[in-house]
């Protein structure tokens, strides 16, 4: 199933946006992660030059390649690795990912390493409510790079970021009511509180919480313009 025009186009401008925020990063020897809209050839080929890696789901924007893995996992037997979180806030969370570079001459995609699949299972103590996720995806670390445990964590990391992200988002911003509802506004009103929040995080001081560095620099526009070095004297870590 051929993605739609509009949709391509659509994947093609997030990389566009991407790219250049990586410029200025050194990320050789590094592991990135990314949403499956960001999962696309261009992007991989992109970073395994810089000597970096990708940590990519693959989802229906990419149908061929969700497709192979799925089915090189569907008769999938014991897990490569198990990972058992304690209990917290009443709830088991029980991890575990299968890998194999079966398929890495076969996949269409660039400087795949290995392909994996990770179930992610959670238990609530109370109600014994069960649920259970999968996910499917590809890194261009080969197993000698990243073992089964390697990449369970990597996965994590990933998803725990995403997670304390909109947590912060919806607090703050009062996300999940927006009524902000046609089009792309949505989606771009997202990226710009996620790159707002970025921006205060990085000057954060560890004092300071995000909500009151948020009324501050609404009290004080110039500080704004500081924050994003638009002004002669903003240079170095500007006070607040």
């Amino acid at each position: 199933m051929p993605v739609n025009g509009g949709e391509e186009l659509k994947q093609t401008n997030e990389i566009g946006m991407f790219m250049p925020l990586l410029d200025a990063i050194d990320i050789q020897g590094k592991d990135t992660t990314a949403d499956a809209l960001l999962t696309q050839r261009k992007l991989a080929t992109y970073l395994v030059e810089r000597k970096a890696h990708y940590h990519f789901t693959a989802k229906g924007n990419q149908p061929t390649l969700e497709a192979d893995i799925a089915l090189l996992f569907q008769n999938r037997k014991a897990p490569d690795y198990v990972a058992v979180s304690p209990p917290d806030h009443g709830r088991i969370e029980t991890r575990r990912i299968w890998c194999s570079d079966a398929l890495n001459s076969y996949l269409d995609f660039p400087h795949v390493g290995q392909a994996f699949l990770i179930e992610r299972e959670v238990v609530h103590k109370k109600s014994g409510k069960r649920t259970l996720e999968t996910a499917l995806g590809v890194t261009s670390r080969p197993p000698e790079q990243a073992s089964p445990q390697r990449l369970l964590a990597i996965n994590r990391g990933h998803w725990s970021i995403e997670n304390r992200c909109h947590y912060v988002i919806d607090w703050n911003y009062d996300e999940d009511r927006s009524r902000i509802r046609t089009g792309h506004g949505p989606e771009n009103m997202s990226r710009l509180r996620r790159f707002a929040v970025g921006i205060l995080h990085h000057f954060a001081d560890g004092k300071t919480s995000l909500a009151e560095k948020m009324r501050r620099l609404n009290r004080n526009i110039r500080l704004v313009f500081d924050y994003l070095r638009m002004t002669k004297n903003s240079t170095g870590h500007v006070s607040s």
